[in-house]
């Protein structure tokens, strides 16, 4: 009755209470939760980035292939001997031509459109359908062109010698295109296609974190398969087994 009321400061004295309990108590397992969860920040593992899509990427490395338009693979050098002859006024008149050309080869990239696209997912390989390997030319070389003739009289009475001439031209080119299209040469022009192309889109894919193997290969108009190619990754034991293999 007497008495007097005690101040804010003095009921929170000698130590400061939160809601009863003293704040000394509290402290420590808040402060211990704090740098807990700092820690576990720090030491969290790192968020494995997301994995690229496949198609994703080779429809995108499709875009920039198709951009380089026709890609020469390859070129070969021929030579075609070809001879004709032409009886006049009882006497005939020979001509032989020896002609050197010069054929190119290649793949018109434009062409290719995401159907010739497909990704296998069970062996991790993208499968990609060129177009038809085309055979420009010849090129003929005329400072190395070379001619033969026989019975000069009927060429100078008659025009035999321009129908030769034109006979051995036609006769030389084709010879030429027939050298061009065998099994060897065409081979080894696919064969680069081939393996250019295949590069263009596994460095993407590996690039993309994508451990994929490329195969590339030409049809013809029935569908048979004429050729393929497979890039695959090179593995540390492949990169050993060569490395053993050249020494």
């Amino acid at each position: 009755m007497g008495g007097r009321r005690l101040s804010e400061a003095e009921t929170s004295a000698p130590g400061r209470r939160i809601r009863g309990i003293p704040l000394v108590l509290v402290l420590p397992p808040i402060v211990a939760l704090l740098l807990g969860g700092l820690l576990g920040f720090a030491l969290r593992p790192e968020r494995a980035p997301p994995i690229a899509d496949p198609l994703a990427v080779a429809h995108a490395t499709l875009l920039s292939v198709r951009d380089q338009g026709r890609l020469a693979t390859f070129a070969g050098r021929f030579v075609a001997v070809a001879s004709a002859s032409e009886t006049r006024l009882g006497l005939t008149a020979r001509k032989t031509l020896i002609m050197p050309g010069t054929v190119r080869y290649g793949v018109d990239l434009s062409r290719l459109r995401r159907e010739n696209l497909d990704w296998d997912a069970a062996t991790r390989t993208l499968a990609v359908t060129l177009p038809p390997l085309e055979i420009s030319g010849p090129q003929i070389d005329f400072n190395e062109v070379q001619e033969y003739s026989e019975g000069g009289i009927v060429m100078a009475l008659t025009d035999a010698e321009r129908a030769l001439d034109q006979a051995n031209r036609r006769s030389a080119q084709q010879e030429l295109m027939r050298q061009a299209r065998a099994r060897t040469p065409t081979g080894l022009a696919r064969d680069a296609a081939m393996r250019l192309v295949a590069r263009s889109f596994a460095l993407p894919l590996r690039s993309a974190g994508i451990d994929a193997s490329v195969s590339v290969r030409f049809v013809d108009p029935s569908g048979r398969e004429e050729a393929s190619y497979l890039d695959r990754p090179r593995r540390i034991d492949d990169a050993v087994r060569d490395r053993r293999a050249g020494s």
